[in-house]
């Protein structure tokens, strides 16, 4: 019976040891307005690993929340594509792309657009997490889904505004749901 044990504990390390490979080389990519998705960005960081990617627009957004907001939806009922400070130096090296946002009018901001439609992500796991205040994920799943037609989206994860300091045991949970770590 001990040979038994054992031998199904190491099959189960070896099998734990192989999702943790199999996850690659992970990319967070995160817009953060007023530091909510970035507070997230930073846990996904410490409890999987990879590297972190602030998409950054040239022009800054209004830092009064009013003014934020009415820009923000200006720039969707354009169809904006707002222009990006930086650009990621190798996407191609990154199996997974986890991809952070605060939900604006029901989805992601612009600038999320510019991004998406800058790579192609096809073959890659991609995962939406993003900072709200009621509307969760709002329709960004369905835009995702678009802009990345060939990726694998994985199941996302919403964090109220107000939380996302203490949402830790819930990064924690949503990473092991969908394999990115391993339970404890």
């Amino acid at each position: 019976m001990k040979k038994m044990t054992f031998l199904a504990a190491s099959v189960l390390a070896l099998s734990s040891i192989a999702q943790a490979q199999s996850k690659g080389k992970i990319l967070i990519a995160y817009f953060s307005w007023g530091g909510n998705t970035r507070e997230v960005a930073k846990q996904i960081q410490q409890q999987a690993g990879g590297d972190l990617f602030e998409i950054a627009t040239v022009k800054t957004y209004p830092a009064d929340y009013d003014d934020c907001v009415a820009e923000a939806k200006q720039e969707q009922q354009a169809d904006a594509r707002p222009p990006l400070a930086a650009e990621v130096k190798d996407m191609a090296a990154y199996d997974a792309v986890f991809v952070g946002y605060p939900n604006w009018w029901g989805t992601m901001p612009m600038a999320l657009f510019t991004f998406l439609e800058k790579y192609d992500l096809g073959g890659k796991s991609v995962i939406p997490f993003c900072t709200h205040g009621g509307g969760r994920l709002g329709r960004s799943v369905n835009d995702l889904q678009k802009l990345c037609p060939n990726a694998t989206l994985l199941e996302g994860l919403a964090v109220s505004s107000n939380m996302s300091k203490r949402s830790k045991d819930d990064v924690a949970q949503w990473l092991q749901k969908i394999g990115m770590i391993n339970g404890k």
